[in-house]
C-alpha cells in the first residue's frame, strides 16, 4: 500500500499520455503537487504546464526539481510505454523511491468508488466519455478518468461529487486488471497489441479475467457480436447491445435528418424515443447504445438521456468532426486497427453518400502493421484516394522490411500514393467543394490536424 500522509509530490513519467495527464490532473486537484517528464511537448503537456505542473522533455536527471527529489514524500506513477534505459527512471530506481504504474494507481481509486469501467479493443474512449457526460447531466452525477479530450469539457478528467466514476478500461499490458469494477461494458474484441498477448485466444482470456474482477451483483453490458466469447461471471447480470435486434438495447429507426442522427432506444422494458446524436457515423449510434444502456441501468431518467444526447459534442480525434455542411467536409479520427478503419470509413460514406471520400493514414507500431497489413490494405481500399504516412513507432524499434510500403503493395486502390507529412499542404490542393478529407491514426498525425483544418477552411 501506499502511504499517502506522507506523500506531497507525485512524479508522472510519461506525464503526456491521455491516461497519465488525468491522473496528474487528478492528484493536482486534491492538493497534491504533480509534475513529470515526457520525451516532446504537446499540446496537452502545455495545457498541464499553464495548470502550474512542472514538466521536463529531457531525460537528464539534472533536470528534476529539487522537491521531487525527496524519496519519503514523492511517489513515481510511470507508463509501461516508456523505453528501457530512460535515465529519469533510473535515477528513481538507483534511490528506492516508491514506484507504481499507473494501472495500480487507477486501481486503488478504483477501490474506493462505485467504478463503471469501458473496455475495448476500440470504442471505448468515445463510449466511455458520452457515459461519463451523461452521467453528469443527470441527477447522478460522476468522476471520470477518459483516454480522450471531452469537447463538451475541454478535458479527459471530470470530477463530480458522487461515489460514481467511469474509467477507461485500457488492455495494454494488462493494465485493467487492476480495476475492479461495479459495471463493465465490453465494445469489441479485435485481434490487437498480439506483441503483449501472443494469441488472439490469450487476448480474449484477458478480457474475460477482467470482467471476472467485477464485484458482486455487479452488470455486464458486452455487444451482441462478441456475446459468444464472453464468459459472465455467475454473480453480476449481463445485458447485450447493439445495432440488431436480438440485443437487450438496440437502436431502431435510424435516420439521417438535418445532419443529425434521428433514432430510439428499445430497451428490455420500454422506449427510449426521439433521441438525436450530431455525430457522423452508425458506429457512434452503437456506442451512444452501449451509453445510454449503462446509464439507464444506473438510474439515469429518459428525459436526461434524450437531453445529454442532443448536446454532446464527442471527443477530440474520434469521429471528430472539423468542418462540417454541404460543401468540403473534414473529419479526424483515431482509428488504427483496420476493423476501426473500415468501420468508421464505411461511416463516413453512411452519413455523406455519394462524395468522394480522401484518406490520410498513419500505421501505428512496427508490428501492428506487420500483424495486420493485409487487413489494412483492404480497409483503405473503401477510400476513393489514400495517402500513406510514414509507420509511426511510438515505443517500438524499426522491424526490418515493415513500413507503410508493406500496406501499399497489397491494396487494390489504383489512386493510393506514399508520402511525408510535410508533403501533405500540397496534397491538398485537388480536393473539391463536396469532397470528404479523413485523417487516421493513433500517432503525431494529431499535430496536422489544427493546420490541415485551416489550409481548407482557406481554401473554402
Amino acid at each position: 500500500m501506499i502511504n499517502f500522509d506522507k506523500i506531497t509530490h507525485i512524479w508522472f513519467v510519461g506525464i503526456g499520455g491521455i491516461g497519465m495527464s488525468a491522473l496528474a490532473r487528478y492528484f493536482s486537484a486534491g492538493g497534491f503537487i504533480a509534475g513529470g517528464y515526457d520525451r516532446t511537448e504537446s499540446a496537452l503537456t502545455g495545457k498541464l504546464e499553464e495548470e502550474k505542473m512542472s514538466i521536463i522533455y529531457n531525460d537528464e536527471p539534472g533536470m528534476i526539481p529539487g522537491d521531487f527529489k525527496k524519496t519519503g514524500s514523492t511517489l513515481v506513477v510511470y507508463t509501461p510505454a516508456i523505453q528501457a534505459g530512460n535515465k529519469v527512471m533510473q535515477f528513481f530506481r538507483d534511490r528506492e523511491f516508491t514506484m507504481r504504474k499507473r494501472s495500480e494507481v487507477l486501481g486503488l481509486i478504483s477501490d474506493h468508488t462505485s467504478t463503471l469501467a469501458v473496455a475495448g479493443t476500440h470504442g471505448k474512449t468515445s463510449v466511455s466519455t458520452l457515459l461519463a457526460h451523461i452521467l453528469k447531466m443527470s441527477s447522478l452525477d460522476c468522476s471520470a478518468f477518459l483516454g480522450g479530450i471531452a469537447k463538451n469539457y475541454d478535458t479527459n478528467l471530470l470530477i463530480g461529487k458522487s461515489n460514481i466514476a467511469v474509467m477507461e478500461a485500457d488492455e495494454f499490458d494488462r493494465s485493467f486488471h487492476h480495476l475492479k469494477p461495479t459495471a463493465a461494458i465490453i465494445t469489441s474484441l479485435d485481434a490487437d497489441h498480439l506483441d503483449v498477448y501472443g494469441t488472439y485466444e490469450k487476448m480474449v482470456d484477458a478480457y474475460n479475467i477482467f470482467l471476472g474482477n467485477t464485484r458482486e451483483k455487479g452488470m455486464a453490458v458486452i455487444n451482441k457480436s462478441i456475446e459468444s466469447l464472453i464468459k459472465i461471471p455467475g454473480n453480476i447480470d449481463k445485458y447485450t447491445y447493439g445495432l440488431d435486434e436480438g440485443a437487450d438495447f438496440h437502436a431502431v429507426d435510424i435516420r439521417v435528418e438535418n445532419e443529425a442522427y434521428r433514432f430510439n432506444i428499445k430497451t428490455p422494458e420500454a422506449v427510449i424515443e426521439n433521441l438525436f446524436l450530431l455525430l457522423p457515423g452508425r458506429l457512434n449510434i452503437e456506442n451512444a447504445v452501449a451509453a445510454v444502456a449503462l446509464a439507464k441501468l444506473s438510474g439515469v431518467e429518459d428525459m436526461e438521456i434524450r437531453k445529454a444526447l442532443l448536446c454532446f459534442k464527442g471527443v477530440k480525434r474520434r469521429t471528430d468532426l472539423r468542418i462540417g455542411g454541404e460543401g468540403l467536409v473534414y473529419i479526424d479520427d483515431y482509428a488504427h486497427h483496420p476493423e476501426e478503419i473500415e468501420y468508421f470509413i464505411s461511416s463516413v460514406r453512411d452519413f455523406y453518400p455519394g462524395r468522394h471520400i480522401t484518406g490520410i493514414f498513419q500505421p501505428h507500431l512496427y508490428s501492428r502493421t506487420k500483424d495486420h497489413a493485409e487487413a489494412f490494405a483492404a480497409a483503405l481500399d473503401k477510400l476513393d484516394r489514400a495517402i500513406l504516412l510514414p509507420v509511426y513507432p511510438a515505443r517500438e524499434k524499426e522491424i526490418e522490411g515493415v513500413d507503410s510500403g508493406l500496406i501499399y503493395s497489397k491494396m487494390k486502390l489504383n489512386n493510393r500514393e506514399l508520402a511525408e507529412k510535410k508533403d501533405i499542404p500540397g496534397k491538398l490542393d485537388v480536393l473539391k467543394e463536396n469532397d470528404v478529407l479523413v485523417t487516421m491514426g493513433a500517432g503525431d498525425i494529431d499535430r496536422m490536424v489544427e493546420d490541415v483544418e485551416t489550409i481548407l477552411k482557406e481554401k473554402q
